[in-house]
This record gives C-alpha cells, sequence and structure tokens, in this order.
C-alpha cells in the first residue's frame, strides 16, 4: 500500500470562489430509461423549479454537464444480483460518471471511465453526436477505485484502439496507470497520453470550460482522490463523488457548506443513505457521509443552498436511488435532489 498523499490543509481559494448569482436554468433528465438502447434525446423530460414538463429540446449553445450515471462502483443492479425485479430494463443505473460538451466547439469530455464505459459513451453519442471514434477531447479520473478508471480497458487495441487519447490525472494515479499492467500497456502503445492535474490549479479544457481539481481525503490505497469544480462562462458545477466523513475534511480545514456555497449545482456523495445499510458488515470499512448526515448539515441552510445539492454514486443498497421510495420523498421535502441519468446542466 503506497503512503497517502498531503493534502492542503484548507480548501483551495481558486475552488472555494463563489459562482455566479445567475439563476440555475432548467435541466433535462431521461425518464424513464428504457430498455438498454437509451435514445436519450428521444425521452428527455426538463425540469424548472420544480415543475415537470415535456421538452424536445435541445440545449443551447452554452456548454453543459450532462450526467452519464449515478450508481455506485457498481452499478445497478450490481453483478451477483439474483434473477427479478432488479433486472426490469427500466431500472439499469449505470455508475457515476459525467460528460462534459461543449457544442460550439464540438468538444466532448467523460468523467470517469466506469466499467459502463461502452454503454456511457453510446449515451453521449446520442446526446451530443461527433463523426469521430471516441470523439473525446479527453477524461477526467478522480481516483483509482475500480468504478472510476477501469473503463479504460476499451481504448486498448483488443478494442477502439485509440490514439494519444489525453487522460488527466493526478500525480499517483498517473503512476499507478504507468507501472502496472495491463494500464502500462494503454500507455506503451500510445493509446492513451497521460496528463497531469495538479490539487487547485485550473487546467482550460477550452476557451470557455475550465476544471479545477482538489484533493479530498478517502481510502487512498493506490491514488490520491479529488473532486472537480467545473466551470463555464455563467455556472459551476461541484462533482465530488467519493469522499470520507465530512468530518475528516474538515478537520483538514475545509467545511463542505462553505464549498457548496461557491457552486451553482453541487453533485455530492450519497452512496448511502444512512447507517445499518448494509446488513452483517461494519459501515465504518466503508466510510462515506450518510444522506442524512449531509441533510442534517445543511438542515438549516437557506433552500437555496439546499437546493444546488443533487446526490450521486448511490449504492445499490441506497433505497432513494429510485423515485418511488420514502428515502426519496425525505430527500426532496427537505428542498436536496437525487442526480438522475441524463440531466443536463448548463455552465
Amino acid at each position: 500500500m503506497s503512503p497517502s498523499s498531503p493534502r492542503p490543509t484548507s480548501f483551495p481559494a481558486t475552488i472555494a470562489t463563489r459562482a455566479t448569482s445567475r439563476s440555475i436554468p432548467c435541466t433535462a433528465a431521461l425518464g424513464p430509461i428504457v430498455g438498454l438502447t437509451l435514445w436519450a434525446p428521444l425521452l428527455l423530460l426538463s425540469s424548472c423549479q420544480g415543475a415537470q414538463e415535456s421538452s424536445m429540446a435541445a440545449p443551447t449553445g452554452a456548454p453543459y454537464v450532462v450526467v452519464l450515471g449515478n450508481a455506485q462502483d457498481g452499478g445497478y443492479p450490481q453483478a451477483g444480483t439474483k434473477p427479478g425485479p432488479s433486472w426490469e430494463p427500466e431500472r439499469r443505473r449505470y455508475a457515476t460518471s459525467l460528460g462534459i460538451v461543449d457544442p460550439e466547439t464540438g468538444e466532448r469530455w467523460v468523467v470517469e471511465a466506469t466499467p459502463d464505459f461502452r454503454e456511457q459513451l453510446h449515451l453521449l453519442d446520442a446526446t451530443a453526436p461527433v463523426d469521430q471514434v471516441p470523439g473525446l477531447a479527453g477524461i477526467l479520473l478522480t481516483h483509482a477505485h475500480v468504478g472510476h478508471y477501469t473503463g479504460l480497458i476499451h481504448l486498448g487495441r483488443e478494442v477502439m484502439g485509440t490514439s494519444g487519447l489525453p487522460v488527466y490525472a493526478m500525480p499517483r494515479m498517473r503512476e499507478f496507470l504507468s507501472t502496472n499492467g495491463p494500464w502500462d500497456q494503454l500507455v506503451g502503445l500510445g493509446n492513451i497520453e497521460l496528463r497531469p492535474l495538479k490539487d487547485g490549479a485550473p487546467l482550460h479544457l477550452n476557451h470557455r470550460i475550465t476544471v479545477t481539481p482538489f484533493l479530498v481525503p478517502h481510502r487512498d490505497e493506490y491514488s490520491e482522490t479529488v473532486g472537480f469544480r467545473i466551470e463555464g462562462p455563467n455556472r459551476t458545477v461541484l462533482f465530488l463523488p467519493d469522499i470520507d466523513k465530512w468530518e475528516r475534511w474538515e478537520e483538514e480545514g475545509t467545511r463542505i457548506q462553505d464549498v457548496v456555497a461557491g457552486m451553482d449545482v453541487a453533485y455530492l456523495d450519497g452512496t448511502f443513505f444512512a447507517d445499518g445499510e448494509i446488513p452483517g458488515r461494519p459501515m465504518s470499512e466503508i466510510p462515506h457521509p450518510f444522506i442524512v448526515e449531509t441533510m442534517e448539515r445543511f438542515r438549516d441552510s437557506p433552500a437555496s443552498e439546499r437546493s444546488k445539492i443533487r446526490f450521486i454514486h448511490l449504492n445499490r443498497t441506497n433505497p432513494a436511488l429510485f423515485t418511488e421510495t420514502e428515502e426519496r420523498r425525505k430527500i426532496e421535502e427537505a428542498g436536496f435532489r437525487v442526480a438522475e441519468m441524463m440531466e443536463m446542466v448548463e455552465l
């Protein structure tokens, strides 16, 4: 096990800067997901200030993020799930990932290369089609847990055989990919080109989109762990799918409330709804902030702050993954949301 990387004593000022005060635009969500073909543009439902109405409209010319998956690393249902309702096509959920799209330039990026990369690239092609294969300007990785990087296998010569596809990663993550098979073969054959990320250093994807990584405490067995601040011309999105308890970050000098205050939308770790969710296993072995803990932290915050938060990276055991549950109702009544597959947020 490699030693944990040093972390900053506080959230970098470049990350915490307050985002624009403009109102957040309508977002689009795919619902319901029908079968495995997932023709997203034909099934978009738009949502604005809580009102639901059917829409066939494409995004405006502004860049945007699109949720390509909202489940934990194994997706839903996970391997080993026995035949039953969980396998109904409309209940399929992919591992957590975002697409970043700039309609003006035709560029596309993916945040996380998940085990569902094949299907997620198909979703992105249906939403923002391009002629090239894979048609990505780059992939950004948060850390070396299996649901966040193993989709890179699809870039090798056994599948797409890409050439020089930029993969952005932190130092330990780059070392891990460069020195361990089969990932080092992707590097050696030139399928991917590893590019550096640095804690708190803005990465300008193009003239309209900037992504800034920031270190967070997590189980860093093979790499450090980061979240991303994704900033466009008008709005800023926080992507933080994996972190240990909020108290650990606070001990390092960062309060999640202060971070969310500087964002327009915040995709936060919602792996588990509450303690005891996994029978027979101490949940301290897999520390994440429970959704109920996050809601309690923001209980006294203004409704405008709570409405920014969209829980993502939900485990297969998390009942809030589906709209019909009591847990989902509690989240929404408290003024929060759960990220939905194919929802879009303009930047």
